[in-house]
């Protein structure tokens, strides 16, 4: 028993030690920051804005990887299969963290099993926008609206992403006479907005705001528990509704494989998280419509545990299906 014991606690210490091993000669080749969809959208400006000074941080080359399709699913389950050495990561979104696997399927991941939190990049209101010649100007005259049952359309930019989910969560919280209208990606959903095909779209805030400055859309309200420093003008959709319980972002973090060794995680934390301190990096993102929200890796587990479930409730509430 006592060799036994012995012989444990040296594996133990092998396995620390070389996890410390690892840590300290980590990088070794180049990072792969993989990105879960197509190159342009707030993750892949984010990941690229962040992946410049950690490659001088880390001594090493970081590259940028866009692996879109599958809402998601696709880019992030080659993130689940890569070697756990922190050499391949993901910048994680609310839709392939959060939402997929209340929504879709027959997923094959995880994410809160499969994959380890590093660090909340960033958070982007969605902004509820409408077209110029809209009859509404304010957040306060489209809720008058939907609490006079008028009939409302909606679009997004497929079913199963936040976009439609704020919706449906608007649809809840007013009991407003609400219809979704689907369309296959966010252009589509824009310029039916502007050709009055649709009242009105929770968008990206980086998307939706080149149309505002051209004056030819209106964002009446953000999606977020609170105003964006990006827009402090704006109100949120809470405020107009009487409901601080309306808290509905775009987010992008930093996720690793599970297994990849903890020194590595804390490496990598600690980086992340000096890069996003710096002034410069936060007005960049700022620029960028996101604001800066600092985590530890603990905090932001809890934080993915807390969306995760708040997506699966309004699915739940709401009845929604895929379609």
């Amino acid at each position: 028993m006592f060799l036994s014991f012995r012989a444990a606690a040296a594996a133990v210490l092998t396995l620390a030690l070389t996890a410390f091993a690892s840590a300290q000669s980590y990088p070794t080749q180049t990072v792969r920051i993989v990105v879960a969809y197509a190159p342009g959208g707030t993750g892949d400006i984010v990941a690229r804005l962040i992946a410049v000074p950690l490659a001088a941080a880390l001594g090493q080359n970081v590259v940028v990887e866009n692996r879109a399709g599958a809402t998601g699913a696709i880019g992030t389950q080659s993130v689940v299969q890569a070697t756990p050495d922190g050499h391949t990561l993901l910048l994680g979104q609310t839709g392939e963290i959060s939402i997929n696997q209340h929504w879709i399927k027959g997923l094959n991941y995880d994410a809160e099993k499969d994959l380890q939190p590093i660090a909340l990049a960033s958070v982007v209101p969605l902004a509820l926008v409408v077209s110029s010649k809209a009859p509404y100007s304010t957040m306060d005259e489209m809720a008058r609206a939907l609490a006079d049952k008028r009939p409302v359309t909606f679009a997004s930019a497929g079913t199963g992403t936040p976009g439609h989910f704020a919706g449906e969560f608007l649809k809840l919280r007013t009991k407003a006479n609400l219809t979704h209208v689907p369309y296959k990606g966010a252009g589509p959903a824009l310029n039916d907005l502007l050709g009055g095909h649709v009242d009105m779209y929770f968008s990206g805030f980086p998307a939706a705001a080149p149309h505002v400055k051209a004056g030819t859309m209106k964002i009446l309200a953000v999606s977020s528990a609170t105003r964006s420093s990006a827009a402090p003008q704006i109100p949120t959709v809470g405020e107009a509704i009487g409901d601080k319980s309306f808290d509905l972002t775009l987010w992008q973090g930093f996720f690793a494989p599970k297994a990849t060794p903890k020194p590595v995680v804390d490496r990598l934390h600690t980086e992340i998280s000096r890069i996003l301190a710096s002034p410069d990096m936060q007005m960049r993102l700022r620029d960028a419509g996101a604001d800066v929200r600092m985590m530890s890796a603990a905090q932001f587990a809890d934080f993915t545990r807390v969306e995760s479930n708040k997506y699966r409730q309004i699915i739940k509430d709401s009845g929604v299906k895929p379609e």
